[in-house]
């Protein structure tokens, strides 16, 4: 993209320095997300370098992205190393083995975040970090751009008994950090006996959204396949804690969101009547080819973004469930059960941080309501998330 600044990243600010870490016993955790600015992997670029990788431990989905949401990831293609997999059948394989740590002295962290508290790749660096309390191996975060850029905020802060592995940040919903910031507020906020070292980028700015970087955009998840997707997240992976299905099984995810029983047009209508800033939403059918109403044809909303910079993704994502609840009722059900390894709360509360947001859709709150419930948190962590800005 012409007359855009091209950034280097965390890994490549590294790879300058690769010198001074030859020797080391080396851990990655990594995805393909984690390629320099020519798409070159990382682990190969290391190796070129001389430097030792120990093992790679992958996140949810696995190195490559193969495998579905809450999917364990067991055996896996990839290169000559040792591959150790974050996301087992159970929650104890979210942490590392501690004899898989036996032999390193540095972990090194480089995937490629999408910018929302429930993502899940920076709580797997929160985890691992966690793990490395009291031992001398460093912990290094070779940093990335935010796709959704470092200003802007939204939704409300996790709330103490709802921390899964969609919310162990105490960070707003969408947080405006990037994994190198995380990982100093992560440290602090949870009194880590860690000291996690940041490498950082060069030449990117908090107000750059991803198109700006000039960086090619690898999909991170099988369901994140652009910048777009990316953008749309944060309010609208709200519905997988719902009857509706958000797209997956669609070569659309988070785009198309519906059920077979709503009604396309009247869904619509209602939600645009809202005049909710930088969205539009079109009626719709689908059919997903997997996951939530398999083969079968879905009525729903498109949701087009309009406006990036007006867009906001949580609050259109509240008022779309609020919506569907108001129209349908009980056939728009929230779902209860096990959700990422966690049945104490349904889904959508692990997702929103808190039951309050679920409590005032069914109790009948107006939206203005609802999206003022979150306003002193997104006040209260902007000023928190200003002592850990690198940028």
């Amino acid at each position: 993209m012409q007359g855009v600044p091209m950034i280097r990243t965390g890994l490549e600010v590294f790879l300058d320095k690769s010198e001074e870490y030859r020797g080391r016993r080396i851990a990655l955790i990594a995805n393909q997300t984690c390629v320099t600015s020519d798409l070159e992997y990382g682990w190969d670029a290391l190796r070129k370098r001389g430097i030792s990788l120990v093992r790679i431990f992958t996140p949810e989905h696995g190195l490559f992205a193969t495998e579905q949401d809450q999917k364990a990831v067991h055996r896996q293609p990839g290169p000559d190393v040792d591959l150790v997999s974050l996301y087992g059948d159970s929650y104890d394989t979210l942490l590392p083995d501690p004899k898989c740590i036996e032999d390193i002295d540095m972990v090194i962290f480089d995937i490629q975040d999408v910018g929302a508290r429930y993502y899940t790749y920076v709580n797997t660096m929160a985890l691992f970090m966690k793990r490395l309390q009291d031992t001398d191996i460093e912990f290094i975060v070779l940093d990335r751009p935010n796709p959704l850029g470092g200003m802007g905020i939204e939704g409300p802060l996790l709330q103490e008994g709802f921390e899964s592995f969609v919310g162990i940040l105490p960070v707003a919903v969408r947080h405006g950090m990037t994994p190198g910031e995380l990982a100093l507020l992560y440290r602090d906020g949870c009194s880590l006996r860690i000291s996690p070292a940041v490498m950082r980028m060069e030449g990117w700015k908090r107000e750059m959204r991803y198109r700006e970087t000039g960086l090619p955009w690898v999909p991170p998840s099988p369901n994140m396949p652009t910048e777009d997707t990316a953008c749309r997240y944060p309010g609208f992976c709200l519905i997988e804690g719902t009857s509706l299905s958000e797209g997956r099984g669609t070569t659309m995810p988070f785009s198309v969101i519906g059920a077979p029983s709503v009604n396309p047009d009247e869904l619509a209508s209602r939600l645009n009547g809202f005049g909710l800033a930088g969205v539009y939403f079109r009626p719709v059918y689908f059919k997903p080819t997997f996951h939530k109403y398999a083969d079968t044809t879905v009525a729903g909303v498109f949701v087009h973004i309009t406006d990036l910079q007006a867009f906001h993704s949580f609050q259109a994502g509240v008022a779309l469930v609020k919506t569907v609840f108001d129209l349908y009722g009980d056939e728009m059900l929230f779902l209860t059960g096990v959700y990422e390894f966690n049945d104490r709360h349904p889904a959508f509360d692990l997702l929103a941080g808190s039951s309050l947001i679920r409590e005032m859709i069914v109790g009948g709150s107006s939206l203005d309501e609802i999206f003022e419930s979150w306003r002193d948190d997104e006040k209260r962590f902007m000023k928190t998330k200003e002592k850990y800005h690198l940028y």
